[in-house]
């Protein structure tokens, strides 16, 4: 009741000086104008809303301004309820695809959307425009221009946004959606998280085992797949175990046999045993490279009987559980989990190719969605090289990374997890799951680190333990001086040489890499809190993101 009144105080001043300059005009509350929303208290998503009484009044030459951030329980008990942070960009959006709107306008204090956050990078420049997806992942990382929930509404009805300065007349920046079918205004930030079931059976592993754990091995590594013109997938690096360190990644399975060369090649090096000047002794070429197998301290593995599932959907963002659910869903159908790597709206996992069939058929009866196979058609790949490999940087300062050490390797260990802590309402971002397998006391162990929000580290660390204490020699770490930085863009599909030159950029300033996670637009490094924000501005230094003009954004 409180918490509303201050938008109602605003949209009856701002009708009346409307009405004081010639201008008829109407103010309406969220009730007025039909948002139908769950009664939850400051944190209420839109169920539905009924737009009749806006088009009457526009309709008769009214301008309506509408109270942002509110709406109203069901019709049995009319609560007054609020939406929580980002809610007026969430009304607006809504009432945007509600009416059929050309597109929604948003203005604030910012001439737009921009590459960085310019009050630690100064040289930040506006985008002219960006895809919704892309949108998506840069505000759940923290860009504070538009909220995630605005952002997937306009996402999931078609509806363009532009991002404009209250200030000034510049054209700001669009938001563009993707092309959708129509769909109902009913339960519209209810629908299901997940609106899609991927099978990717062209896909093939390469991992490094062993690999020292120090700024510049994945610049090395990556550096050198790049060169061999190699486009990577997934790409994964674990937790740290003493000195040393495991990264794995996928390729398409013809690319295979020079991508697992290449990583043989080049690890003698990566471990030390012999120096820049002699990689080439060790054959790579273009025409092809012999594959050394182990060293004294490293090893690489692959595999080509591996297949890629992924469940995507903006309505994942904030819901505790999804990803609990789709490890349980793994683990019902006996389907063993070889690699994790999560984004913002998509989680993927590898497996065995044997079980794909089994694992896409389970997830689909789990999710109520129907199964598609991951093609990129020749139009979608040549817009996205014609796009800049990266639009954004983005860094998250508010995680704490969690380890869980030496936990059975075999299904259903990631699901007893991740439902415990959404059963507690913890939500989780980066999940990763260690390459290296250990024997302790007789059964097969791995390793599985992830990150939550700082506040949430110490009781995520509890209520994790009650599951430990059964597992035998199972532990949990937490380390909250670690920070995510990322890159994010639709043009780095299928394109090799953006991994490298983001490691590469760390590298060159002694910025170690403690844990990788990417999906297709998206690139997540964790490194120290400390090193943070150098991070974020050689990042975006390295992809010539800086603008000429300084733009001043208020405290």
């Amino acid at each position: 009741m409180l918490l509303s009144t201050g938008e109602q105080v605003s949209i009856a001043l701002l009708s009346m000086a409307l009405q004081a300059i010639g201008q008829p005009a109407r103010s309406m509350t969220g009730a007025q104008v039909g948002i139908v929303t769950e009664a939850h208290h400051a944190r209420a998503r839109i169920l539905s809303i009924n737009p009749e009484r806006i088009v009457r009044s526009l309709n008769s030459g009214e301008v309506v301004v509408v109270a942002g951030f509110q709406g109203v329980s069901n019709a049995a008990d009319l609560e007054i309820t609020t939406l929580g942070r980002g809610g007026s960009d969430t009304s607006a959006v809504a009432l945007a695809a509600a009416l059929k709107a050309d597109y929604c306008e948003i203005y604030t204090d910012v001439p737009g959307i921009l590459t960085t956050d310019p009050r630690l990078v100064p040289e930040a420049q506006q985008m002219s425009e960006i895809t919704c997806d892309e949108m998506l992942e840069l505000a759940s990382l923290g860009a504070k221009v538009l909220h995630p929930r605005a952002v997937e509404i306009a996402r999931n009805y078609g509806m363009p946004i532009v991002v404009r300065s209250s200030w000034t007349g510049e054209p700001g920046t669009w938001v563009r959606p993707k092309a959708i079918a129509p769909r109902p205004l009913e339960n519209m930030e209810i629908a299901r998280p997940v609106d899609g079931v991927e099978l990717d059976t062209d896909q093939a592993k390469v991992a490094l085992l062993r690999v020292p754990d120090r700024p510049g091995i994945a610049a090395t590594l990556f550096g050198e797949i790049s060169g061999q013109q190699l486009p990577v997938d997934l790409i994964i690096q674990s937790i740290h175990e003493g000195n040393t360190n495991d990264i794995a990644f996928t390729v398409r399975q013809g690319l295979l046999p020079r991508a697992e060369a290449v990583a043989a090649a080049i690890l003698p090096m990566l471990v030390g045993e012999v120096s820049a000047e002699g990689i080439t002794a060790q054959g790579i070429t273009a025409q092809g490279i012999t594959a050394q197998g182990i060293t004294a301290q490293g090893e690489v593995l692959s595999d080509s009987q591996i297949a890629k599932v992924s469940i995507s959907g903006a309505g994942m963002i904030g819901r505790p559980g999804v990803a609990a659910q789709m490890f349980q869903s793994l683990a019902d159908a006996g389907v063993n989990i070889q690699m994790i790597s999560t984004s913002e709206v998509k989680v993927s996992c590898v497996v065995e190719m044997a079980q794909s069939d089994r694992a896409i058929t389970a997830l689909c009866q789990t999710f109520g969605v129907t199964s598609s196979s991951v093609t990129t058609s020749a139009a979608d790949l040549d817009a996205a090289i014609a796009m800049p490999p990266v639009r954004g940087v983005a860094l998250d300062r508010n995680q704490a990374q969690l380890a869980i050490r030496r936990i059975p390797d075999q299904p259903g260990m990631a699901a007893r997890v991740f439902m415990l802590l959404a059963e507690h309402q913890i939500s989780v971002d980066m999940i990763i799951q260690s390459q290296r397998c250990r024997v302790v006391n007789g059964v097969s162990t791995r390793d599985i680190a992830f990150t939550v929000a700082q506040a949430d580290a110490e009781r995520a660390r509890e209520v994790l333990g009650a599951v430990t204490a059964t597992l035998g020699d199972c532990e949990v770490g937490v380390n909250g001086a670690i920070a995510k930085v990322s890159v994010v863009g639709a043009g780095m599909i299928d394109q090799s040489g953006v991994a490298a030159r983001m490691f590469q950029a760390l590298a060159d300033h002694q910025i170690n890499i403690q844990m990788i996670a990417t999906s297709e637009i998206k690139i997540s490094c964790l490194v120290d809190e400390d090193q943070a924000v150098e991070a974020l501005k050689v990042i975006h230094t390295a992809f010539e993101l800086e603008g000429s003009q300084r733009i001043q954004v208020p405290a």
